[in-house]
Parts: structure tokens; sequence; C-alpha cells
């Protein structure tokens, strides 16, 4: 990518070099002191290109990725800012880089003239900006990119998805800081629901398999409360237990199909010497058996800890069929 410069150590240059070579129409003439002739000239030789109408790309060749999010931003106008997926990707909550490009702009004005192909608009004032360097691309601060990406979800599993990505990551964002992100939202979908979620994540349930059996199977039957993510040492090597009922010798080990897919020999193993040496019980639940079955996982479970000292009973669950406490 060969882009043009004007003299040196000028704003205008600064600009180009901090946009990634794109400028606006308003840039080139008032930074860059170019006339509109002077802008058609170049664009018809083809030393710029019309990225959109009033968006420049002061360069030949292919547009990189950068180039085209500064393309978004630019269009998109003051106080714009990059949220949603397209923050996640530079946040690195996730690998998967989306061909639409989401921006959200103050919910006081939309972006003028026609709309730039690809690019999503949302508008709010609930999001803040990250405190990034000028030169780079402005996106909403991470706590805020969650909760975007939490309420835009279709289904609860993907929205805590979100959650287990932004607590686990090298950098994690702490649960304080989406408590606070969420309590200066006015209006939130499903505060109540994300509110319960951090909780449990708070405690250890950082993936959605440990928040499905948290409240399908424990919480929504009355079973004890158990510790997450639990480490426990067998054979002198360190191991991590999802759900760990430790008065009563019992474990409950959650397998989705893709972690576990080549580990299952390593499971049994450390299943049978948890038997050989201390009788601890380990249930392996699957996706079927924290949705379909998850009141019969209940009633095991429930089984095996009363006759392990548990003094409680178990309750039925919302659902009409529910086994437990029925004759």
């Amino acid at each position: 990518m060969h882009v043009e410069l004007g003299r040196p150590h000028t704003d205008w240059d600064f600009i180009v070099s901090a946009q990634c070579g794109v400028v606006t129409c308003t840039q080139a003439r008032q930074q860059g002191g170019f006339s509109e002739q002077q802008i058609e000239y170049r664009l018809e030789k083809g030393r710029w290109r019309r990225v959109h109408r009033g968006i420049y790309a002061t360069f030949t060749g292919q547009m990189p990725r950068e180039a085209r999010l500064w393309a978004a931003l630019l269009w998109a106008g003051k106080g714009a800012m990059l949220s949603h997926e397209t923050a996640a990707e530079l946040q690195e909550l996730t690998a998967k880089r989306a061909w639409e490009i989401h921006v959200t702009v103050p919910s006081r004005r939309r972006p003028e003239g026609k709309p730039m192909r690809g690019v999503v608009v949302h508008r709010s004032d609930q999001s803040r900006c990250d405190g990034v360097a000028p030169w780079k691309l402005p996106r909403t601060q991470l706590e805020d990119t969650v909760l975007d990406l939490v309420a835009a979800a279709s289904t609860m599993d993907d929205a805590y998805s979100w959650l287990s990505r932004a607590v686990t990551r090298r950098d994690p964002v702490t649960i304080r800081e989406l408590r606070e992100a969420l309590e200066r939202r006015k209006k939130f979908p499903g505060r109540a629901w994300l509110r319960d979620a951090l909780a449990d994540t708070e405690e250890g349930a950082h993936f959605p398999l440990e928040r499905r059996y948290a409240r399908d199977v424990e919480r929504a039957h009355g079973l004890p409360k158990a510790t997450r993510q639990a480490r426990r040492t067998i054979d002198g090597k360190a191991h991590r237990k999802d759900t760990w009922y430790e008065p009563y010798g019992t474990c409950v080990e959650l397998d989705g199909v893709t972690y576990h897919r080549d580990r299952q020999h390593e499971d049994r193993h450390r299943d049978n010497v948890n038997l050989a040496t201390d009788d601890i019980r380990t249930f392996r639940l699957d996706i079927i058996a924290l949705t379909r079955d998850a009141c019969q996982s209940a009633a095991m479970i429930a089984a095996t800890l009363q006759r392990n000292g548990w003094k409680g009973q178990p309750h039925p669950c919302h659902r009409p069929r529910c086994p437990i406490g029925k004759p």
C-alpha cells in the first residue's frame, strides 16, 4: 500500500498516517490544503480512490481491514466508535472477523448522506469510548462492548458466552466493572437475568454449561450450593473441578463436545482414581443432561448428596413434569 503524504511534519501527514491513509474531503481541504480540482485530479489519475461520498483512500492497492474500519468511522461522523462484534474483534474477545462493521453514534444524530455498505449503525448514549490514543481506532470500553453483545444476543447461551470470554481473557474485565456499567444504563433487556449471571460468574461459573447447571439443575431444584472451579490434588497433580460438593464427596463435571473430545481417557482415569482412593462420586453431564433431562439430573445428584449426608430436600422446578417431590 503506497500512501501519498504531504510536506513532512504536518498535521496532514499525521492524519493520513493515523487513519491508515483514509481521509474525509474536509480534512483534505482544511489540513491537506487540497483544492477541489486537486482532489478530483488525484481521483481521476487513480492515485486516490473514492471509498464513499466525501471519503477517500489516499493510496493504491487493496484496502486493509484497519483502513475499512477508519472509513466507517469517518462516514459515521463525530463521536462515532466501533462497537459490538467489531469492538470485540479489536479487544480480542473473538477471533472471528465479521463482514459487517458495527459503529455506535450518539443517539441525538444520524450519519449524514447515503448509508455505507456493510456498516451497521447503533444509536446510543449508554456506551463510553475507550481512552485510546488519537491514532488508534476509537471503540467502546470493554465492559460496554460486553453489555452491547449480551443485549443483542439471540440466546442466553450466546449472551453468557460473551461474559465468559470477557472474564477469562488474558486481561479480564472484572465483575465489578460489568456491574457498574450495567447500573449506568437506564434501559437494558434482561437486567435481572444478567445480575444473576454476574453473580454466578463471580462464584466461578465461567462458561455456558456451568451457568446452565447452576441455574437449571442446582438452583431450580433446591440443591446445596457447590463450589465452582474448585482445585483438588490427585496423584500429586492439581485438577480443577467444575462443580464440587466437598462435604458430600460429590463432584459434577460438565462435558462440552469440543473441549472434551480428546480428553475422555484422561477424565475417565481421574474419575477411577477418585473412586479408588477416597470414594468421590463423579457425575458427567452433557448438554442434554442439562436441558432436556435437567430434572432427572437433579434427582440423581440429590439422591447421591442425601446418601452422603445432605439433610436437605430438593424441590420441583417450574417444569410441569418435574419428577422431584412427586410420588
